[in-house]
């Protein structure tokens, strides 16, 4: 079972505004395996693309033997975060079938891509207040954010040591909730705080807003005993994989057709 089909034990198109919008976040960050007709050519290639009565789709899963498996053998692919070939598709105004005959099997039309993309432009806003008072979280907040927030976290592994929730009390009476993040090297905060910010962004609406900060060690912060503290996982050993299917760079994504 994939981190999706945990996501979707709630079939995605019977799950609520929330549960979409936390299976589409994490959609987003899932490397998915894009069918092709064949193997790509330079720059470009060729989709295999199917007619259902929602409209022109392409066929994608989350892992390459699912995308065998359901096409009947070997197939020609791409693979890519999702947020990179939901941008992607969204060019050609083409939907996206995912992990059909599975848990996470999902029809994803071009105004469901565009919803995911526009998400995906959150961009935190950055400060330099000091809080008056920090204390624990909002029980209400923490319903909502806790386990999403984990998960992002989770995916931080090797890049941050910890994050602690908590209410703060700034200067001129403002109040929200704030975010310190553990550990993480200045050449990562930025990208660590733009992930946080698309998490968020995925949430219905929060009692208050979020703030980010970040610091070199818990000990030497005076964060409160009683904010909530989430774990950031130590990263699995090193896997060697070789890419040897051109175009494959995520950040260069081919031109589909």
């Amino acid at each position: 079972m994939t981190t999706l089909d945990q996501l979707c034990l709630i079939p995605f198109h019977d799950a609520d505004e929330h549960g979409r919008a936390r299976i589409l976040s994490r959609l987003a960050d899932t490397e998915l395996f894009v069918a092709l007709r064949a193997e790509p050519v330079a720059d470009q290639a060729d989709l295999m693309l199917f007619e259902l009565p929602e409209g022109r789709v392409a066929l994608a899963c989350d892992s390459e033997e699912r995308l065998a498996g359901f096409v009947g053998g070997p197939v020609a692919y791409l693979a890519m975060p999702g947020r990179v070939l939901a941008a992607t598709l969204l060019t050609e105004r083409v939907g996206l079938l995912l992990n059909p005959q599975q848990l996470s099997e999902m029809i994803l039309g071009p105004e469901i891509l565009e919803w995911l993309s526009r998400s995906l432009e959150q961009v935190p806003q950055a400060g330099q207040a000091t809080p008056l008072r920090l204390s624990a979280a909002d029980p209400a907040m923490l319903a909502v954010l806790a386990a999403p927030l984990a998960e992002r976290l989770a995916d931080m592994s090797g890049l941050a040591r910890a994050g602690w929730l908590m209410a703060a009390e700034w200067q001129g009476g403002g109040t929200s909730h704030l975010l310190v993040v553990e550990g993480a090297a200045p050449e990562h905060e930025a990208a660590i705080a733009k992930a946080i910010a698309e998490m968020l962004g995925f949430l219905p609406d929060l009692p208050g807003a979020v703030d980010i900060r970040f610091i070199a060690d818990a000990s030497d912060s005076a964060l409160p005993a009683s904010a909530l503290r989430i774990e950031i996982p130590e990263p699995p050993a090193p896997e060697i994989r070789v890419q040897s299917i051109p175009g494959a760079d995520p950040d260069k994504p081919p031109r589909l057709r």
